[in-house]
């Protein structure tokens, strides 16, 4: 891409990230609940799920599920219940912030919860079929090589902006942490919100 079109790439991808949406909900939840460690971790995995939207959308996987609203019914059903399963499980445990102990084990199911609960939005995937092609150039280099530099911009703007927010989350809980216990609540609502956006949508 030339410098206009890569500067104009960026700025939409910007403004797409700067939106609410489940990604962004998810990370600073997980940053106000278990702290910028966890919520880093769960950015990576949100990140490593971008990839593999973008590889789909490159495979016309995309493209394939919008052409049969069966599968991409039971993809959104299937994100959903996956959703309330970890709503229910996490109000059964203590969310309080993570002792060095423990914070391995966790940091491993945060990444596994960040990827599939990205992975399991049929939306995402379908963003990348219809946003993608729009900068690719059929007069410059090869296809597969302009997706490739297109997807790794994607994948390493939403990882920028989802860290930023998952510090910041983290930082502000942190001042403004009160003694209620309410906290333990977080993770598990915010979970259940993105459940019923998933079927609505």
């Amino acid at each position: 891409m030339d410098t206009s079109t890569s500067i104009m790439y960026l700025a939409a991808l910007a403004g797409v990230f700067l939106l609410p949406g489940p990604d962004m909900a998810l990370v600073i939840a997980t940053g106000a609940a278990r702290g910028a460690g966890i919520a880093l971790v769960t950015a990576l995995g949100i990140a490593a799920s971008r990839a593999m939207h973008v590889l789909m959308s490159g495979l016309g996987l995309a493209a394939l599920m919008a052409a049969h609203p069966g599968a991409l019914s039971l993809v959104r059903w299937g994100g959903a219940a996956y959703l309330v399963y970890l709503a229910v499980k996490m109000l059964r445990a203590n969310l309080q912030l993570d002792t060095v102990a423990d914070v391995a084990p966790k940091a491993g199911a945060s990444f596994v919860r960040g990827f599939l609960t990205n992975l399991l939005n049929p939306k995402a995937l379908l963003f990348c079929s219809l946003f993608l092609p729009q900068f690719v150039s059929a007069g410059g280099a090869s296809v597969p090589m302009q997706y490739l530099w297109l997807g790794t911009l994607l994948v390493l703007t939403g990882l920028f902006f989802d860290a930023l927010y998952a510090l910041l989350a983290a930082r502000i809980t942190r001042r403004m942490k009160s003694k209620s216990g309410m906290g333990k609540y977080v993770l598990p609502a915010v979970f259940v919100v993105l459940a019923g956006r998933l079927v609505a949508s």
